[in-house]
């Protein structure tokens, strides 16, 4: 795998804690922030493809956001106690 390097600044208090969780999982400051990377891609990828699959639902039933907001009151008003 080829690699590039990367200049990135951080906040002096927030690279002391990527340094005390590397330090504590035993990997390198890189691997850390490589790694919180991966992970942010593919929950962004994740919620990408639920938000998309929504939304051709939606459209598939003809609803709108507002429809949707008032199902989700009326749902939350029938459940409180």
């Amino acid at each position: 795998m080829k690699t590039s390097t990367v200049n990135i600044s951080f906040n002096r208090d927030l690279l002391e804690i990527i340094d005390r969780v590397a330090l504590s999982e035993s990997r390198s400051r890189s691997e850390l922030i490589r790694e919180a990377a991966r992970m942010y891609i593919e929950r962004k990828d994740k919620w990408d493809r639920i938000f998309t699959y929504g939304e051709s639902r939606a459209a598939e039933q003809g609803l709108k956001e507002e429809d949707i907001l008032t199902e989700i009151k009326q749902n939350r008003q029938e459940k409180k106690w």
